[in-house]
C-alpha cells in the first residue's frame, strides 16, 4: 500500500502557493487497510476515507466509468490492481493530474510540468467529455489563475459538450460560480462560458457586459461580486437565473432589486417618489442585510459614494409623523418621506 499527494496540492507547490487542502490516493490497498488504521469512511459511493488525526481525504485509487448523463452517473471500479497513472488519467486537466510520493518524487504522466511552465490549463484526456461539470470547472480555474490560457483542443472539446450541461443541477453550477466569484479575475469565468457559446445556465445574461463590469471592478467578497450580475442584467431574466442555479436568497433578492433599482440609486436628479420607491425596494426602512449589500454593490458598479444617500435613509429611518396607526399612517408618512427626500440632494 502506497499513499500520494495528489491533485491542487500538488499543482499549487510547483507554483509557490501554499495549498489549501490536501487531498491523497491510497494504492495497492481495499478498505479494510485504511478502517483498521483507523480511517472513517465517508460516503457510499466512492472510496473515500478521513484520517483520524488531520481529517484529510484518502481515496482508494479508482477508475471510473459514466453510465448517465448527469454529474454524478459513474460507476467506480477501486480494485486494488488499479495503478496510480490509471488514476491520474481521469482527472480533469493535467496540471491536477501529478502526484507527489511520501520521498519527494514527483509523479507526472500527463505533462502537468510542461502545461504549468506553459501557464496552460489543457484536459488530460477525451475522458474529459464525461464529465459536464469539468466545463465550469476550467472556467472556474480560469479565473482562479489568471496567467493561464485554455488550450484550443480543451475549448473545443467543452464546446462540444453544451448539449449535456443541462443534466448539471444548478447547485453544482452555482459553487462553481461561487468558487471564481472569489478568485483574483472573476471576468475570465464569465469569459470561458461566454467563448463556449454556453446557453443554458446563462441564458438571459449580457455576457459581454458582465465581462466588461468584472474586468473593471473589484468587489469587496463573494456576495457583492455575485450581486453585481444585476447591475449588466434585466430583473426578470436575472432572477430566473437565480432561481435555475439556486442562489442564496439573500443575493437574489439583492441581485434582483440592484437590475431593478440600481441606476435610480447612483443617478442624480431623479424624482422623490422614484427615488423612495428604490429605497422601499431594497429593504432600506428594516432591519436586514440586503440594504447594504445592495448600496455597497452599486458604489462599485457606478465607482461613486452614495454616503448621501444612506444619510438620507438613516433621516427617512428615524422620521415620525402625527397620525393614527393604520393606512392613514402609512399615506402621511410616505407625504413626509418625499417632503424630505425633495428637500435633498443627494
Amino acid at each position: 500500500m502506497k499513499t500520494y499527494l495528489v491533485g491542487g496540492a500538488v499543482r499549487d507547490e510547483l507554483l509557490g502557493r501554499t495549498p489549501t487542502e490536501n487531498d491523497w490516493v491510497v494504492v495497492g490497498a481495499v478498505p479494510e487497510d485504511l478502517l483498521r488504521r483507523g480511517f472513517k469512511q465517508v460516503g457510499r459511493d466512492f472510496p473515500v476515507f478521513l484520517h483520524p488525526r488531520t481529517g484529510e481525504e484518502h481515496a482508494l485509487a479508482r477508475t471510473e466509468r459514466r453510465t448517465g448523463p448527469g454529474h454524478a452517473d459513474f460507476v467506480c471500479d477501486a480494485d486494488p490492481s488499479v495503478t496510480l497513472e490509471q488514476d491520474l488519467s481521469r482527472r480533469d486537466l493535467t496540471v491536477n493530474a501529478m502526484a507527489r510520493a511520501a520521498d519527494g518524487t514527483l509523479v507526472d504522466p500527463y505533462g502537468g510540468q510542461r502545461d504549468l511552465a506553459a501557464r496552460v490549463l489543457r484536459h488530460v484526456s477525451p475522458a474529459f467529455a464525461e464529465d459536464p461539470l469539468r466545463v465550469f470547472r476550467v472556467a472556474r480555474f480560469a479565473a482562479q489563475l489568471p496567467d493561464f490560457s485554455v488550450s484550443d483542443e480543451t475549448l473545443a472539446l467543452m464546446r462540444s459538450m453544451t448539449g449535456e450541461l443541462s443534466a448539471l443541477s444548478g447547485e453544482r453550477v452555482w459553487t462553481e460560480l461561487s468558487k471564481a466569484a472569489a478568485a483574483p479575475a472573476p471576468a475570465r469565468f464569465f469569459e470561458t462560458v461566454h467563448a463556449i457559446g454556453e446557453n443554458h445556465w446563462f441564458d438571459g445574461l449580457d455576457l459581454p457586459r458582465t465581462i466588461e463590469l468584472f474586468q473593471h471592478h473589484e468587489f469587496d467578497d463573494v456576495s457583492t461580486a455575485l450581486t453585481a450580475v444585476g447591475w449588466t442584467t434585466p430583473p426578470e431574466p436575472l432572477e430566473r437565473f437565480f432561481t435555475r442555479l439556486h442562489a442564496q436568497r439573500l443575493v437574489k433578492r439583492a441581485g434582483v432589486a440592484l437590475a431593478a433599482h440600481g441606476r435610480t440609486l447612483t443617478g442624480s436628479g431623479t424624482n422623490p417618489e422614484t427615488l423612495l420607491d428604490a429605497f422601499t425596494a431594497i429593504e432600506a426602512f428594516r432591519e436586514n442585510a440586503m440594504t447594504e449589500l445592495v448600496l455597497r454593490t452599486a458604489e462599485i458598479c457606478a465607482a461613486t459614494s452614495l454616503a448621501a444617500q444612506r444619510q438620507l435613509i438613516e433621516e427617512l429611518r428615524g422620521l415620525r409623523v402625527d397620525a393614527e396607526p393604520g393606512s392613514a399612517y402609512g399615506a402621511v408618512l410616505r407625504r413626509a418621506r418625499l417632503s424630505r427626500i425633495g428637500k435633498a440632494s443627494p
